[in-house]
């Protein structure tokens, strides 16, 4: 398995965990009562904003720790030369990742034409950020592993 294979299973799992870790651990606040009031608004705003800063320091430490055990234990390092092949994966991953994201986007807001509470669709933009990711990083091993 090469390196970029790897970095990209480390990457899926750890988006994975991030995001229930922490959704597990801000459910716990969300507000009773009224899902129209001013703070079910307040809680997804303040959910997406420390979302972001809380999932990029645990990406952080996660790469670092992955390419500390990855050097140790296969004896390679990451080439630091990206040929044409990189960025056409990285190009294609990134496009089918933006095609679910805008999907999931559009389901969002054809919950609020249904009239459902507007949770349903900051729940379907959590969900579609973590599928556009997933999808992201399955599309890069895939084409990682066919030999793209």
């Amino acid at each position: 398995m090469s390196f970029q294979e790897r970095r990209s299973i480390v990457d899926l799992v750890s988006s994975i965990l991030i995001t229930a870790f922490y959704s597990a651990y801000m459910v716990q606040r969300f507000p009773a009562g009224d899902p129209y009031s001013p703070d079910v608004f307040h809680f997804w705003g303040a959910f997406f904003l420390i979302l972001i800063p809380v999932a990029i320091v645990a990406k952080i430490v996660i790469y670092i720790i992955f390419y500390l055990l990855n050097t140790v234990a296969t004896r390679e390092e990451e080439s630091s030369i990206t040929d044409e092949r990189d960025k056409l994966i990285e190009q294609k991953a990134q496009m089918n990742s933006m095609y679910v994201f805008v999907i999931g986007v559009l389901v969002g807001m054809v919950s609020l034409v249904l009239n459902m509470p507007p949770s349903v669709m900051f729940i379907i933009f959590l969900c579609a950020g973590l599928v556009s990711e997933m999808v992201s990083n399955i599309s890069k091993f895939y084409f990682y592993r066919r030999g793209f």
